[in-house]
């Protein structure tokens, strides 16, 4: 069954809500819904009060550690971390309260190709389930294709069913944002959430353009309730005004 899954958005230190295509490499001003007040740790409490498990800590460039690890330490064993995560500081993470690692840049090269024996290495090293594929994607054609740096740049990488197979084997679950939909609440990529549905065989959470709660019973009926659901920008948590996070709860005490 669907699941709502939380998440925390870390910039520049800062829990925000952003507009993915906005990112930059100079990280400086990317197009802003929302600016938190409060510390990533405040959130990660209220997850952990409500025990919403699962839920993804993404650092969007540096100057994202401090606050990271405010968030795991105050939901040890609840939540996700992922952003500058690589084989040399993996472990590192999971000992510092994350229940798993968040992958994607470090497992392409320059160019963007990716290379499946960093994967080996790192399902080695930790285990494969304490890995989590992120394989956040933006249109080209009628398909998908993974970014990297900060969902800036297009690797060599499609969103397809070979892709979602042989990957499944390597990791615990795939968290995938929609880029081009992130920060807009202007819909969710019903094509991509079918996709996924349809060919995953572990868990999978899709982040992007959520609007209203109905989107919850869209995945459902969408992924064969194999997809969960992140809501960022339009949930009251985070300023928006389409979704109350109390709905989002009651929607997960349904199962």
């Amino acid at each position: 069954m669907t699941k709502f899954r939380p998440c925390i958005d870390l910039h520049n230190g800062q829990v925000k809500q952003l507009v993915g295509t906005s990112l930059s490499s100079n990280n400086n001003d990317p197009k802003t819904n929302f600016v938190s007040t409060k510390s990533a740790g405040y959130y990660a409490d209220i997850y952990r009060k409500d025990v919403l498990l699962g839920g993804h800590v993404i650092k969007l460039g540096p100057g994202n550690d401090v606050a990271a690890r405010e968030a795991l330490s105050a939901f040890p064993g609840g939540l996700q971390v992922g952003g500058g995560i690589k084989l040399d500081n993996a472990a590192d993470w999971l000992d510092w309260g994350a229940s798993h690692i968040i992958i994607t840049s470090w497992l392409f090269d320059d160019e963007g190709n990716f290379l499946f024996e960093k994967l080996s290495q790192l399902v080695d090293e930790i285990g494969k389930n304490r890995v989590v594929l992120d394989l956040s994607c933006r249109a080209k054609g009628d398909g998908w294709i993974v970014t990297m740096n900060r969902w800036q740049s297009l690797t060599n990488l499609e969103i397809n069913a070979a892709t979602i197979r042989e990957l499944s084997n390597n990791c615990d679950e795939f968290l995938i944002h929609a880029v081009d939909k992130e920060g807009k609440c202007e819909g969710i990529d019903t094509r991509l959430v079918e996709l996924l549905g349809k060919y995953s065989t572990i868990p999978v959470t899709y982040a992007g353009g959520a609007n209203e709660l109905g989107d919850f019973n869209k995945v459902e009926e969408l992924s064969a309730g194999k997809v969960d659901l992140s809501v960022g920008s339009a949930l009251d948590l985070f300023g928006g005004k389409m979704i109350g996070y109390a709905d989002c709860l009651a929607w997960n005490k349904r199962i």
